[in-house]
């Protein structure tokens, strides 16, 4: 299938991460629901926590340690933000991008990041009304 914005068609960069839970695992669920409310009230998004487990910690799958996803987790907590992670970002990239294009007017291929930017929140938005 091809990607959004072009014709290429593209191949996934990664694979699954592994069900079972390692024996070398240095943490337990409760450890790791701990760890995520603690960076989800210092304001890090859900993929930033992940990261962070994965980096630090060694922890590479927290599905598999807790049963849960780290939204999810978040969300129980009361630490999720109202907008999805994704759309936000986009929505981020929007307002850099239209600022852009207010300073230089003449920019045509800004206009054309604006448009592509602007369609890609709509599709984002009619898919989470759903």
């Amino acid at each position: 299938m091809a990607r959004m914005h072009s014709r290429d068609k593209g191949k996934s960069g990664s694979s699954k991460p592994i069900k079972a839970i390692p024996s070398w695992a240095p943490y337990k669920g409760k450890e790791v629901e701990k760890l995520i409310i603690k960076y989800g009230k210092e304001g890090k998004s859900a993929s930033e926590i992940g990261t962070l487990l994965r980096d630090k910690y060694g922890i590479n799958s927290v599905k598999a340690v807790t049963k849960k996803k780290v939204t999810t987790i978040l969300r129980e907590n009361k630490l999720a933000s109202e907008l999805p992670e994704d759309l936000l970002a986009l929505i981020r990239k929007l307002v850099a991008v239209k600022a852009h294009f207010e300073k230089n007017r003449q920019d045509m291929t800004c206009k054309h990041g604006v448009e592509l930017t602007s369609s890609k929140v709509r599709r984002l938005v009619k898919y989470y009304q759903k």
